[in-house]
């Protein structure tokens, strides 16, 4: 399909950023380019968008070419058009966050990428355009979010105990919460389903573990339910 214009039209980009839990860190996945400008420089996961798909579909497709991840949840966060962000051309690019159980991923770097890393949030490197200002937007969006929309689910494994899901809260709010009160209003809210199991294979008193109830918070939402932490 060709298209002529009386004057030049900025190029469009998809940039990614992915969220992990480890231990106690909540971590950043980052590439390493592999080609210039920056080339060596770690970045955020993305690139050019193709005519032929839509900015969700040049989102996971970059995510998938260059850190090999797939089926993730996954969010437009914002768009970012200074002039000069980008030394080759005029480019605005349409940032997304994701989030990721690190169990049941791992990460290849492929394509343009050289090598794909987790990075503690706390501890990142130098990086490549303007993508310190994007994850910094990111960082701040999943703070507020998280508060009330159950998305970090999404970061936990399928089945988990309470420790685990104040633990994950506790890091991502970058405070600490009461035990006895959290423990009471996450479990009163009933999207919860508490499972016939316990931990296994840990040092400390095996904790029951549980499973979010997406059906039923989907349920409750249409019925005036919020959640709030």
């Amino acid at each position: 399909m060709k298209y002529s214009y009386e004057y030049p039209r900025a190029a469009l980009t998809v940039d990614c950023v992915v969220f992990g839990l480890y231990e106690d860190d909540l971590q950043i996945l980052l590439i390493q380019r592999d080609l210039p400008p920056f080339e060596g420089d770690w970045a955020l996961p993305g690139g050019f968008v193709r005519l032929e798909e839509t900015l969700d579909e040049a989102a996971l497709r970059e995510l998938s070419e260059e850190t090999g991840l797939k089926n993730v949840y996954l969010e437009q966060l914002y768009s970012f058009g200074t002039v000069n962000r980008d030394p080759r051309e005029r480019v605005v690019t349409v940032a997304y966050y994701a989030l990721v159980n690190l169990s049941d991923h791992r990460v290849q770097a492929a394509t343009d990428a050289r090598n794909a890393a987790w990075f503690a949030v706390d501890d990142i490197p130098s990086l490549a355009f303007d993508h310190d200002q994007i994850l910094e937007m990111a960082h701040e969006r999943l703070r507020g979010k998280v508060r009330y929309q159950p998305i970090g689910f999404e970061l936990l494994p399928p089945k988990f105990t309470l420790r685990q899901i104040q633990h994950l809260y506790e890091v991502i709010l970058d405070r600490p919460l009461d035990k006895r009160n959290f423990r009471k209003k996450i479990l009163s809210m009933g999207i919860l389903i508490e499972l016939d199991e316990v931990e296994t294979d840990v040092a400390h008193r095996a904790a029951r573990l549980y499973q979010f109830d997406r059906r039923k918070y989907k349920r409750l939402t249409k019925q005036g339910f919020h959640f709030e932490i």
